[in-house]
C-alpha cells in the first residue's frame, strides 16, 4: 500500500459531522454552545499593542537558537514566578524562579507533544492518558507511533484520579503519565496527594510526567493553582502556551518546561535541544512579542473570567428549575459538563439538539467519557448566544418533563 499505516484514519464523517454540514447548507442559524476560539467571541483585543509587538525590526535577522530566543525563554520563567509548585510530598512547596535554560520553545503545544513523545518513547511505547480529556491525543500517538492506554477519571461531588485504574495500566512499555491541569474538559485539578502519589509512581518505574497546563490560570477559586512546572520529585515536561494563556491562538507559541531530578533534567534538555533544533525555531516575531503577549494576558484573561462567571450564572439559574438536568462541579478551566437522561447515545442527543433546536453542544463521547449521559458546553460563547442556547436546551428537555 502506498500510504503508512499510521495514518489509516476513519475519514468518513459520523452521523454528528454529516447533521451539522447539512444545517449549515440549510442556511439556517445555528446557536453555538461549543465555540472555543476566543478570537470569536467577541472579547476586546488591545490590537495596536499586539500589532506594535510583532513590529520588532529585529524580526528582519534569522537569529535561530534551537531552544528558543533567551529573551522569549527569560519571559516563559517569569511568567511562573512565585507560583507554588508541587513537591515529593503531598505539600505545596515554592521552588523559586525557573531556568530558562531548562524551557523549550515550540509552534504550539502539539509540536511540543510530538518531541517529548520521541524523546521517551521507541514505537510501540506507551503512554498513560486520562479519560475523559482531549481526543487530540490519539492522533498524536498515532503519527508518533505510540500507544495510548488510558486511565480513569472518577466522579464523586467532584473529580478524581483512579490509581486503580491507573496502576492496572502500567506494563513494562509505559513511559509516561500524561495530566491535564487543569483537565479539558472536565475542569479538575490534580490535588498535593494525588500529584505526589504520581511522582511516586513515575519516579519509582522510570517514568515521566507529561503535563498540560494549558488552561492553568483559570481556576474559579480564589488562589492561583498550583503548577508541576515546578515539580522536583520525577522527570516532569509541563506544557503551556499563548493560544490559551494569553487567547492568541493564531500566534502558534507554546513552551516545555523540564523540571525534577538534576541529571535526568539534563539529559532530556540536551536531547530535546537536539531534537528542537531539527525542527528549526518558531518564528521571531512571535518569539519577540511574547514578553508583550504574556504582560497582556491579565487584562483578556479578566475578560475571559467574566464572560464564563456571567454565563454559568445563567447556566445555573435554568438548571435549578429541570427536574433532568445537573451540572457536574467544576474547578477551573471554560467548559461545564451537563448530566442528562441516557434515553440515546449522546450522538443522537446532540443530533436531534441540532436539527430540533439549532442548538450545537458536544457530545460527551467526543471526550471519550465512558458511558452515553453527557453534554458539554463552552462557557465562553457570548452571551447573548449563550443564554438562548441554554434556554432552548431547556425548553427541549421540558417537554420531556411534561
Amino acid at each position: 500500500m502506498m500510504f503508512a499505516s499510521r495514518t489509516n484514519w476513519r475519514l468518513d464523517p459520523n452521523r454528528f459531522t454529516q447533521a451539522l454540514e447539512e444545517h449549515r447548507r440549510s442556511g439556517k442559524q445555528i446557536l453555538d454552545l461549543t465555540v472555543s476560539n476566543p478570537t470569536e467571541c467577541g472579547f476586546v483585543y488591545p490590537e495596536q499593542e499586539i500589532l506594535a509587538a510583532l513590529g520588532d525590526t529585529r524580526s528582519f535577522a534569522y537569529r535561530p537558537e534551537s531552544k528558543g530566543l533567551r529573551e522569549a525563554r527569560e519571559a516563559v520563567a517569569a511568567y511562573y514566578s512565585g507560583r507554588i509548585g508541587f513537591a515529593r510530598t503531598d505539600k505545596a512547596i515554592n521552588q523559586g524562579r525557573i531556568d530558562p535554560e531548562h524551557i523549550v520553545l515550540t509552534s504550539g503545544t502539539s509540536e511540543a507533544y510530538s518531541h517529548i513523545f520521541r524523546l521517551l518513547c521507541e514505537p510501540g511505547d506507551e503512554i498513560l492518558v486520562p479519560e475523559p480529556s482531549y481526543p487530540l491525543f490519539e492522533f498524536l500517538a498515532d503519527l508518533a507511533d505510540i500507544r495510548l492506554v488510558p486511565y480513569t477519571l472518577l466522579y464523586d461531588h467532584g473529580w478524581q484520579i483512579d490509581f486503580g485504574s491507573l496502576r492496572a495500566a502500567l506494563t513494562p512499555r509505559s513511559r509516561a503519565v500524561m495530566v491535564v491541569h487543569p483537565n479539558n474538559p472536565t475542569g479538575s485539578f490534580v490535588k498535593p496527594r494525588e500529584a505526589a502519589e504520581l511522582v511516586e509512581i513515575c519516579a519509582s518505574r522510570e517514568m515521566a510526567i507529561v503535563a498540560d497546563e494549558v488552561f492553568l490560570d483559570y481556576s474559579a477559586g480564589s488562589e492561583p493553582a498550583q503548577t508541576f512546572a515546578l515539580s522536583d520529585g520525577a522527570l516532569t515536561f509541563t506544557l503551556s502556551g499563548l493560544s490559551k494563556i494569553s487567547l492568541l491562538p493564531q500566534m502558534k507559541l507554546a513552551w516545555t518546561v523540564v523540571s525534577g531530578p538534576k541529571a535526568l533534567v539534563q539529559t532530556a534538555i540536551e536531547r530535546l535541544e537536539i531534537i528542537a533544533d531539527t525542527y528549526l525555531s518558531p518564528g521571531a516575531p512571535v518569539q519577540l512579542a511574547l514578553p508583550k503577549f504574556l504582560a497582556l494576558r491579565n487584562g483578556l484573561q479578566a475578560q475571559l473570567q467574566d464572560r464564563v462567571l456571567a454565563n454559568l450564572s445563567v447556566l445555573d439559574n435554568a438548571l435549578g428549575e429541570s427536574k433532568l438536568l445537573s451540572r457536574l462541579n467544576r474547578e477551573g478551566g471554560w467548559y461545564a459538563i451537563l448530566r442528562v437522561p441516557a434515553t440515546q447515545t449522546d450522538e443522537a442527543l446532540a443530533v436531534v439538539l441540532l436539527q430540533r433546536c439549532s442548538v450545537l453542544v458536544h457530545p460527551g463521547h467526543f471526550f471519550n467519557f465512558p458511558h452515553d449521559g453527557f453534554i458539554v458546553l463552552s462557557l465562553i460563547t457570548p452571551e447573548d448566544g449563550f443564554h438562548e442556547g441554554v434556554r432552548l436546551l431547556l425548553e427541549f428537555f421540558g417537554a420531556d418533563e411534561a
